[in-house]
């Protein structure tokens, strides 16, 4: 039994030294901003370099792309109850988004590169307007209602 001792000694210094470094990296772990709610065809989610299929409940990152192809819809609700819709062949990314309330602390911004977006607005346009935008290659939407659609055509 006393053979073992040691290696037991050994293995708890190792467990102590990766404790603060597996804790940075929980920490550092980004938070979903929203969720795919619905999915019809084929639709995808890209973020950092990884591209997965979208399905209900697929998570959106800050800097994610969704990307839907022809003939397929996507629904995406975010954190603060804002609900996006892609037609076919769109593109979108989420720039920045900040939803901390008690911190004061809001913003949405997106980049519809190209297709169309149904947008419905959660409690940070309600809350402030200003702190929400929608860039297309044609200029900034800024939210000052409850809903709007959009449509970028894809340059020719």
């Amino acid at each position: 039994m006393q053979i073992h001792r040691p290696l037991w000694r050994a293995l708890g210094l190792v467990a102590l030294a990766l404790a603060p470094i597996l804790s940075q990296a929980q920490q550092a772990a980004p938070e979903p901003v929203g969720y795919v709610k619905t999915v019809t065809g084929e639709a995808w989610v890209s973020t950092q370099g990884a591209r997965v299929k979208a399905e209900p409940g697929t998570a959106i990152l800050m800097g994610s792309r969704l990307k839907t192809e022809k003939e397929s819809s996507l629904g995406v609700t975010f954190k603060d109850n804002t609900v996006m819709s892609f037609g076919p062949t769109t593109e979108l990314t989420v720039d920045e988004y900040l939803y901390a309330p008690a911190q004061n602390s809001l913003r949405l911004d997106v980049s519809l590169i190209k297709g169309t977006l149904n947008y419905i607005s959660g409690v940070i346009a309600k809350l402030r307007p200003e702190a929400v935008s929608v860039k297309t290659p044609a200029g900034i939407i800024g939210v000052r209602g409850t809903q709007f659609v959009a449509r970028v055509e894809e340059a020719q």
